[in-house]
């Protein structure tokens, strides 16, 4: 097959329908087939990228290899197509106009009067085929970002529109994803909508080959006939989108309602393989059937929002599958963590994991679960600011350094175990100035981290700015906190455990973002089965 086919997904009547899980699971049916797949997100929003953005009003920032930080819902895309995505997989309206301006200033545009149209529009169009021309994938299926109709994604519908002409027939199709709801009041689901919806999305110039509804109750044969007529969709193009009680059930009823068969065909594309599912199914299986059940505290400073630390909770969802265990996830705001009342806010629970997170606010709170964790020999795992925090713990509780602190909270603090990097000091402008991306570390031999991940050489994620300090290293390896694990260029410290407790680690890398449901992360795998001994430990003594 030479021509790369491409799909892009729309979402109307409101946002958070879940276009994201829509797109991820038409490419799970289609990568299952054997078509090589990818995803990718425009968004529409005019920040460069939602590294800056407040994880409330956007979900946690997922980070790639090669070092973008990127919009939650390329993390889904990974968990579920076990592929990994980069810097093309994201585009925001920020980039888009940036990139339009720069080529401006440097003349490219030889005195023409530069335009939305042709010349925002061509640049979208550009950077929807980077994926599809570089021969990797059959099908590239783009998500836009917002909701049709919105002023903001008109420049992006109307890319579409374009590339659609320019394309030709077969070449590329639209999914639509819509809200039904259901009126109490009347008893009843309602079509008009979606019928809104889709006639907005006509008056772009664009036509629905496929429709999603997304729906609380069953949507009747009567009420699909009334869509595909009034939505000038075929009726086995209009797709039931159930509410479902995990996401990874998705897939599996989308092909139910047979949404990658009327892709295909529209996409006239082979439909005569099933799709490979069995992993998927087993995995499934083995999340549902639980042989047993932990608690995890989760200490954040933004756990209102269940979106913010989405990647860590997927990651205890595949790890917990792993082990054959329901994880439960307990969510405890640190700012509300006291020396005072942590043994009451911490009791029951069977592991602890401190969150990443930037700035001071919630940090005494961190410490104190860290210590708590430490002395009462519960499992712990702290990741990026979390492993600082252990760092800082170790530091004023065990060394007796009372003072200290990491530079990012106290710049004034005698014992800055965390500071900045060297190179980081100069710098004033906080957007992608982080070390990002995927870096090299090296595992001590023998050490707990290197038998968790069954290897001496790995590559993980990062999005920090301060590094632990090796000016104090020698001194806390003495006390008994190793530095398990070393960047092999800088010697920057990449994990620290200690030895003398049952599963103490703390990770100064984002181990969440590489999870998936093909490849639950080690790390996670590994934490999950000490909190499940630890539990079962505590029950035997409990009963002798």
């Amino acid at each position: 097959m030479s021509e790369t086919k491409y799909i892009f997904v729309t979402g109307g009547v409101t946002s958070s329908l879940g276009k994201g899980i829509i797109a991820a699971s038409l490419a799970k049916l289609l990568q299952a087939r054997g078509y090589r797949t990818t995803i990718q997100k425009l968004d529409p929003y005019i920040n460069v990228d939602p590294g800056t953005l407040n994880p409330y009003e956007h979900g946690e920032c997922y980070v790639t290899d090669d070092g973008a930080e990127t919009d939650l819902d390329l993390g889904h895309y990974e968990r579920f197509l076990n592929v990994r995505t980069s810097q093309a997989n994201n585009v925001t309206t920020g980039r888009i106009y940036q990139s339009v301006i720069e080529k401006e200033r440097r003349g490219e545009f030889l005195g023409k009067t530069v335009q939305v149209v042709p010349h925002i529009t061509n640049e979208i169009k550009e950077r929807i085929q980077i994926l599809g021309n570089n021969g990797d994938y059959d099908i590239v299926i783009t998500e836009i970002g917002g909701t049709v109709g919105d002023i903001e994604s008109l420049p992006y519908i109307e890319a579409v529109r374009q590339l659609l002409w320019e394309l030709g027939e077969h070449n590329g199709i639209v999914v639509h994803l819509t809200l039904v709801p259901f009126l109490s009041a009347a008893g009843e689901l309602k079509t008009k909508p979606t019928q809104h919806s889709v006639k907005t999305l006509m008056e772009s110039g664009i036509k629905a080959d496929i429709l999603v509804c997304r729906t609380e109750h069953q949507i009747s044969e009567d009420i699909k006939e009334k869509l595909a007529l009034f939505c000038n969709v075929k009726k086995e193009a209009v797709i039931q989108s159930i509410d479902a009680s995990t996401i990874y059930d998705v897939p599996l009823l989308m092909q139910e309602e047979g949404l990658d068969t009327v892709t295909l065909e529209k996409l006239a594309l082979p439909n005569d393989t099933e799709p490979n599912l069995d992993q998927w199914k087993e995995f499934l299986q083995r999340h549902k059937n639980p042989k047993d059940k932990v608690v995890i505290g989760l200490i954040g400073k933004y756990v209102e929002l269940p979106d913010s630390y989405k990647s860590i909770q997927e990651a205890f969802i595949h790890a917990g599958a792993a082990n054959e265990v329901d994880v439960e996830v307990k969510s405890i705001h640190s700012e509300h963590l006291s020396a005072k009342n942590i043994d009451k806010k911490l009791k029951g629970l069977d592991g602890i994991l401190v969150a990443p997170g930037f700035g001071e606010r919630g940090i005494e709170g961190k410490v104190t679960a860290v210590k708590y964790a430490r002395e009462n020999n519960i499992p712990f795992l702290g990741i990026c600011l979390g492993m600082q925090m252990a760092v800082i713990e170790f530091a004023r509780t065990v060394l007796g350094l009372e003072k200290a602190n990491s530079t990012e909270m106290d710049s004034e603090t005698p014992d800055p175990v965390i500071s900045l990097m060297e190179e980081q000091k100069s710098i004033t402008n906080k957007g992608g100035t982080m070390r990002l991306g995927s870096w090299d570390c090296h595992l001590k031999e023998d050490s707990l981290v290197e038998k968790v991940y069954g290897s001496s050489d790995i590559e993980e994620r990062h999005r920090h700015r301060y590094e632990f300090n090796n000016k104090y290293k020698e001194q806390m390896e003495k006390a008994g906190l190793l530095a398990s694990g070393l960047n092999p260029e800088t010697g920057l410290v990449e994990v620290v455990e200690i030895p003398s407790h049952p599963w103490f680690v703390g990770v100064q890398y984002h181990p969440e973002y590489k999870s998936t449901v093909a490849s639950p992360h080690p790390l996670f795998v590994g934490f999950v089965k000490a909190v499940l001994t630890h539990k079962q430990k505590q029950n035997n003594a409990s009963l002798a």
